[in-house]
C-alpha cells in the first residue's frame, strides 16, 4: 500500500515477485491500485494490473471510480474502459 502510494513503482513490481497481496484492503476499505490512480502514479497502476493483476473494482472507491472522480483518463485507459464511458463512471 505505501510502496504504491508513494510511487515506487519498483518497489511495487519487487513486492509483487514476493507475493504481495495487490489486492490487500487497509482498514478505510482503500486498495492500493486506487491509491496510486488518487496520486496519479500512472506507472505503478500500470505495474499493479500487468504484473500483479490488480482488482480495479476492489474497495471503497474503487480504482475505476477514482479514476472517473479525478479524471485520469490515462487510468482508464489502463483498465481498458473505452473513451466514451470515461464520463459515465462505474456502474
Amino acid at each position: 500500500m505505501l510502496a504504491a502510494y508513494h510511487g515506487n513503482a519498483e518497489t511495487v513490481r519487487a513486492l509483487i515477485e514476493k507475493g504481495a497481496d495487490v489486492n490487500a484492503i487497509n482498514d478505510r476499505g482503500q486498495s492500493p491500485i486506487a491509491g496510486a490512480v488518487f496520486k496519479g502514479y500512472d506507472e505503478v497502476v500500470k505495474v499493479l494490473v500487468e504484473e500483479g493483476r490488480a482488482d480495479v473494482h476492489a474497495g471503497q472507491p474503487s480504482a475505476v471510480q477514482a479514476a472517473h472522480m479525478f479524471k485520469r483518463e490515462g487510468c482508464l485507459r489502463i483498465f481498458g474502459v473505452e473513451e466514451g464511458e470515461w464520463s459515465v463512471g462505474e456502474q
